[in-house]
């Protein structure tokens, strides 16, 4: 049947209808032509377009995994198993690391009472052992000449 014939489909209401004429067996339909119902309730034939089997649905192909997505994805459990080891590990050493940041504390306290005490000592060291000496003297003796002469000294420790 070519694409550009139109039929026009009329329908006669019961009562419009002619003698009865012999009736056509579905099987002796030519093709393109079948039974349809109307949107009124009415069946009649009809020429239809022939329709073209439905295509199978097909899933879409994804596409590839990148690269970066397999590597992560591999070192995850690797990752995760790695810090729960290290949480086990510090909660079995947590009393040493306690001990040691004790003993740490202890050090820096060390080294201040050190950095106060040491010239405290050197200090005393440098004394003389006789305590009743009494200290050296020292005189000054300053001379100048004029309002704006130059300033001469000596210093003498008796």
């Amino acid at each position: 049947m070519h694409a550009d014939t139109r039929h026009q489909i009329t329908t006669l209401a019961l009562h419009q209808l002619p003698a009865p004429a012999p009736v056509m067996q579905l099987r002796e339909l030519p093709p393109g032509v079948e039974v349809v119902t109307l949107p009124g309730g009415i069946r009649t034939l009809a020429y239809t377009q022939p329709s073209a089997a439905p295509a199978p649905q097909t899933s879409p192909a994804g596409a590839p995994i990148p690269t970066w997505a397999k590597t992560t994805a591999l070192l995850t459990p690797t990752v995760g198993g790695g810090i729960t080891v290290a949480g086990i590990g510090l909660s079995y050493a947590a009393p040493g690391l306690i001990a040691m940041s004790h003993a740490l504390w202890a050090a820096a306290a060390l080294v201040a009472a050190a950095a106060v005490a040491v010239p405290l000592l050197l200090t005393a060291a440098r004394r003389r052992p006789d305590a009743t000496a009494t200290p050296p003297h020292i005189t000054q003796n300053i001379s100048a000449t004029g309002l704006f002469g130059r300033a001469n000294g000596t210093i003498n420790h008796h």
